[in-house]
C-alpha cells in the first residue's frame, strides 16, 4: 500500500487553541495517518479580517494512504466533531480550522478542493512552520522552496514562534 506524504496547516482562535490543535492531531493520527513531522506553535494576528484573538497555527506533515478527498473529507468531520461553525465563505474567527496545503506533488484544482493550496504563498502564518519542517520542498507550481517563498512573502504580519512557557499559559 502506497503512502502519500500530506502537509497539512492546524489552527484556531476561540477558546484553548493548543487543545484543540492537540485534539485535531490525535484525530488525524486515528483517521488520517502517522504523524512524522510537526512544527512550531506560531501565534499570529488573524488574517483577512479583523479580530483580537490571535490565531495558533502548526504544520504537520502526515504519511497516509488515503486520497486528497478522503483527507478533506475526514478534516471537515474533525473540524465539526471539535466544534467549528461553518457562518459563511468569509474569514472568521474559529476553534479549529484544517488545510491540506500539499499532497506529495499534486496539482488538484477541483470544486471544493484547491492542492497546493491557492494562498499558502501569501500567509507568513503558513510558510514559517512549513519553512521549519520542510524548507527544503518545492511547491509544483511555483517551482521555489518553501524557504525561498518564506524569504519572497510581501505578508507583513506578525508571526511568533511560541516558547514552552507560551504554550503553557493559553
Amino acid at each position: 500500500m502506497q503512502k502519500h506524504k500530506v502537509y497539512l496547516l492546524l489552527g484556531g482562535n476561540i477558546g484553548n487553541r493548543i487543545q484543540f490543535l492537540e485534539q485535531a492531531k490525535e484525530q488525524i493520527r486515528r483517521q488520517i495517518g502517522e504523524i512524522v513531522s510537526q512544527s512550531s506553535f506560531y501565534e499570529s494576528e488573524p488574517w483577512g479580517f479583523v479580530d483580537e484573538k490571535p490565531f495558533i497555527n502548526q504544520v504537520i506533515m502526515v504519511e497516509t494512504a488515503l486520497k486528497a478527498h478522503e483527507i478533506l473529507s475526514i478534516n471537515q468531520t474533525i473540524e465539526n466533531d471539535l466544534g467549528r461553525i461553518r457562518q459563511s465563505n468569509q474569514y472568521t474567527s474559529r476553534k479549529i480550522d484544517i488545510d491540506i496545503l500539499f499532497f506529495e506533488n499534486m496539482i488538484v484544482y477541483e470544486q471544493g478542493l484547491i492542492i497546493p493550496h491557492s494562498l499558502l504563498h501569501k500567509r507568513k502564518f503558513t510558510l514559517l512552520p512549513l519553512s521549519e519542517i520542510a524548507g527544503g520542498f518545492i511547491h509544483p507550481i511555483f517551482r521555489k522552496s518553501m524557504q525561498e517563498m518564506l524569504d519572497r512573502c510581501s505578508d507583513l504580519s506578525n508571526v511568533k514562534k511560541l516558547t514552552p512557557a507560551d504554550i503553557l499559559m493559553d
